[in-house]
């Protein structure tokens, strides 16, 4: 039950009475004061509650981690440490006359200059890392020379699968107005046309991968000619000078031809991996397709200045270039066309990858540009060069590029870099093999030549405008690190 106390006490600070008024109010000396009620002046107004403190609650939980304070000043540096061991001394690198047959001291190079053949063999107990360099003399080496490995040993020269360049390119047949070349997946099967003024060209044929060529069919202004991946299939475009040709299509590898469709200034042929779907350009007029190997054709697309043509594997996908205009695209086998977003240039040559997403094009004094979403958007590669050609492996990886008056050009990363090959020529066409190990070139008015991508040899031999270095890899095995000008590998 609660009560009410009146206690009187001395108000000190105000010299008058105090009445302290509470419900269970203990007084403890000088007002000190536990339980609850108030203060109450005798006026009856309250100066002062008192509640009961209720006993202390929960510690509430810890709040969050305030911000990181700013780093401090960096310590002093450390003393240096000690100098590291003096490298190995080069090896000294000697040259020498050789004018006959030499047996050949590592890290030596020999300076042929004899009017006969020089013959060098390769030293017979190289280390790892030892050179070896030979080149002609200019003037007095017109004998030329050549290079032999020892028993068991042996010369090898890697190309674009592995990263390093096509070390050799070797000569084939004989000096003609190359102007096409075709090759089959495996490269063994090649295919190529002359183009003599005046129309007496012929196309020649090879099954060893160009080392020999047999001529074909009757003389003609032969312009363009395509393969089937098993080179059974073939087919070639002629252009009369301006009063036109037919297309031909063969079935037996080229032994024998049929002619096709009407005498028109044809520019351009390309083949599906079959054969049996063809594409073909017309020089101011059309583009025609054929799905039946060429026996019939359609007209399509409207009257343009076409220069190019190339097909995916199945003939599906085509893509065809306007010289002096853009490049456009098929996705339905020729039935309809897109022109693509890509500056207007005198395009050369186009090719594409087997499944038609990675396309590449050149065009004479531009750079060479290439595409991975079937044209849609482009990129300029490399330098401006006077491109003439380029072909592309199945893949769309490695691509080979040729430049009239300069060298030929190999890239394995789909065109984003490339290197340079053998010597400046007049380079009008170029071809690959399914795989981009082998590649075939020609030169209008001159040879066809050939390389491959990695090759063992038994011999090489280069003239005095031509120069090789080798070096030992260990295996018996010398590798082909750089060459110039003309050699032949055997």
């Amino acid at each position: 039950m609660s009560r009410s106390l009146i206690v009187s006490v001395a108000c000190l600070s105000l010299l008058c009475s105090t009445i302290v008024k509470a419900d269970n109010i203990v007084v403890d000396g000088d007002l000190r004061i536990s339980g609850s009620g108030s203060l109450v002046f005798p006026d009856g107004s309250v100066q002062y509650k008192a509640e009961v403190q209720g006993p202390a609650g929960p510690q509430g939980p810890t709040g969050p981690q305030g911000p990181t304070g700013p780093q401090g000043p960096a310590g002093p540096q450390g003393p240096a440490g000690p100098q590291g061991l003096k490298g190995q001394s080069g090896t000294p690198f000697n040259w020498t006359q050789a004018t006959g047959a030499v047996s050949a001291t590592p890290n030596t190079g020999y300076l042929a200059n004899s009017p006969s053949l020089v013959s060098i063999t390769l030293p017979a107990a190289p280390a790892v890392g030892d050179v070896v360099r030979v080149t002609g003399v200019i003037g007095q080496g017109t004998g030329g020379w050549q290079i032999l490995p020892n028993p068991g040993q042996s010369i090898r020269s890697y190309g674009v699968s592995t990263g390093a360049p096509y070390s050799v390119w070797t000569a084939r047949d004989a000096q003609r107005s190359w102007r096409s070349v075709a090759s089959s997946s495996d490269g063994t099967k090649l295919v190529a046309a002359v183009n003599e003024y005046g129309g007496g060209g012929q196309i020649y044929t090879s099954t060893d991968s160009g080392a020999t060529w047999t001529p074909r069919e009757t003389g003609k202004s032969w312009v363009s000619v395509a393969s089937s991946s098993d080179g059974t299939k073939l087919v070639a475009a002629v252009d009369e000078y301006g009063g036109g040709g037919q297309i031909y299509t063969s079935t037996d590898s080229g032994v024998t031809w049929t002619p096709r469709e009407t005498n028109r200034s044809w520019t351009a042929v390309a083949s599906s991996s079959d054969g049996t779907k063809l594409v073909a350009a017309v020089f101011y007029g059309q583009i025609y397709t054929s799905t039946d190997s060429g026996v019939t054709w359609t007209p399509r697309e409207s009257d343009r200045v076409w220069s190019a043509v190339a097909s995916s594997s199945d003939g599906a996908k085509l893509v065809a270039a306007e010289l002096g205009g853009k490049i456009y695209t098929s996705a339905d086998s020729g039935a309809s066309w897109v022109p693509q977003v890509v500056p207007s240039r005198y395009w050369n040559t186009v090719a594409s990858s087997s499944d038609g997403t990675k396309l590449v094009a050149v065009a004479a004094g531009e750079q060479i540009h290439t595409s991975t979403d079937s044209g849609v958007t482009w990129t300029p590669r490399e330098t401006k060069r006077s491109w003439t050609a380029v072909a592309s492996s199945s893949d769309g990886t490695r691509l080979v590029a040729a430049v009239s008056g300069g060298q030929v050009y190999t890239s394995a990363d789909s065109g984003v870099t490339w290197m340079p090959h053998d010597a400046d020529r007049g380079w009008n066409e170029v071809a690959s093999s399914a795989d981009g190990s082998k590649l075939v070139a020609a030169v209008y008015g001159g040879q066809i030549y050939t390389s491959t991508a990695t090759s063992t040899f038994t011999s090489v031999r280069g003239g005095e405008y031509s120069s090789v270095e080798l070096l030992y890899a260990g295996n018996n095995t010398f590798m082909i690190l750089s060459s110039q000008g003309d050699l032949t590998a055997q």
